[in-house]
């Protein structure tokens, strides 16, 4: 159980789970993950998908004026009329519409706390009808031999994340850094993980895209180098129309007298770099741009506002690349994805002209 306390009226954000408070006054709250399974039942997944981590929460009456609650479905093309936060008390489920929808949370004001989630309706029998944002995890068994990996491929939620990282802990393994996927998956889709060297990959080189409770096994892939050469690519693609949606470089490094995979080359980041000049004069409205970032927490409001200063469009998109090269790979990353949201016949021309 998570315990936050706040020291007066403001907006505060969880940098652990995602979860966002707006309070009126100082206040004390408690929370930590639920269990779908065990609350959403049979008959309401038929129309309803999960959408983001399910929380439970504890809060003084009034001292919260909104909740953000995180979700992983992407905005882009999709009909958010059909988002709801599901609200569980006393064993029944009531819908709530958000009072408003982020490109990572969604917001509902004055709420009264127990259960909150965030659900999607289904539109069609099928799964494959709403873009998810995802995570690629990758651990390296420490203890293994030579190179051996675990690859997972889930929806970008923490709880889930969380879960995979204590399992892989305790099977004595290392995280290792990764890129996200290039776009947005969709559940129910197959993805295959190959490489351009030879490895071996079992059970077999595919994973299904799904959402599975954080306190089921998650499905993985194990990859087996067993020779690690100076740098070898991993790719996943789609299998429906075989295009590549990710794709990173692992090469060898030292940690004491063992091989350590720990120097990838995430694309965003280096998508940025590569074309910072041509992205200062090419990058149209800016200010959307700067909205997901914020709600991406990759920058602030005064560091907007640093941005929206210059005089110049031009001025505008410099600044906002340097910003964002100063934080990191993680938020050049961050700016990628939006970019490819945003502007994706830009990107595209641009790793066309590469």
């Amino acid at each position: 159980v998570c315990r936050a306390q706040l020291p007066g009226a403001g907006c505060f954000q969880c940098s652990v789970t995602g979860l966002g408070f707006e309070a009126s006054s100082a206040a004390t709250i408690r929370y930590h993950y639920g269990s779908w399974n065990d609350h959403l039942d049979a008959s309401a997944r038929e129309e309803w998908l999960v959408a983001g981590p399910l929380f439970s929460i504890k809060a003084q009456p009034g001292a919260v004026r909104a909740v953000r609650l995180p979700h992983f479905v992407c905005l882009a093309e999709v009909d958010v009329s059909e988002c709801r936060i599901a609200h569980f008390k006393a064993g029944s489920m009531t819908l709530e519409k958000p009072t408003k929808l982020a490109a990572f949370y969604a917001v509902l004001e004055n709420p009264s706390f127990s259960l909150l989630g965030v659900v999607w309706r289904r539109l069609r029998s099928t799964l494959i009808s709403l873009p998810m944002h995802s995570l690629v995890l990758i651990f390296q068994q420490l203890s293994a031999a030579n190179t051996t990996l675990h690859l997972y491929l889930i929806p970008d939620d923490n709880s889930v994340k969380q879960a995979i990282e204590k399992q892989e802990m305790d099977w004595n393994s290392k995280l290792i850094p990764k890129p996200s996927p290039l776009s947005p998956l969709f559940f129910g889709c197959t993805y295959q993980v190959s490489s351009t060297s030879h490895v071996e990959i079992t059970p077999e080189p595919h994973l299904p895209f799904c959402y599975k409770s954080p306190k089921e096994q998650q499905l993985f892939v194990e990859i087996y180098i067993r020779n690690m050469a100076e740098e070898i690519w991993l790719l996943m693609t789609d299998v429906r129309n075989d295009t590549l949606v990710w794709k990173v470089s692992l090469r060898s490094g030292r940690i004491g007298a063992s091989t350590d995979t720990r120097a990838w080359c995430p694309l965003g980041a280096a998508f940025v770099k590569k074309h910072k000049t041509e992205l200062c004069f090419r990058i149209g409205r800016i200010s959307p741009i700067l909205l997901h970032l914020q709600d991406a927490n990759v920058i602030n409001s005064d560091e907007e506002d640093e941005v929206l200063s210059q005089r110049t469009r031009h001025k505008k998109n410099k600044a906002l690349l340097q910003l964002v090269e100063r934080k990191g790979c993680e938020a050049q990353e961050q700016l990628y994805r939006i970019l490819r949201q945003m502007d994706k016949f830009l990107v595209s021309d641009l790793e066309k002209s590469s």
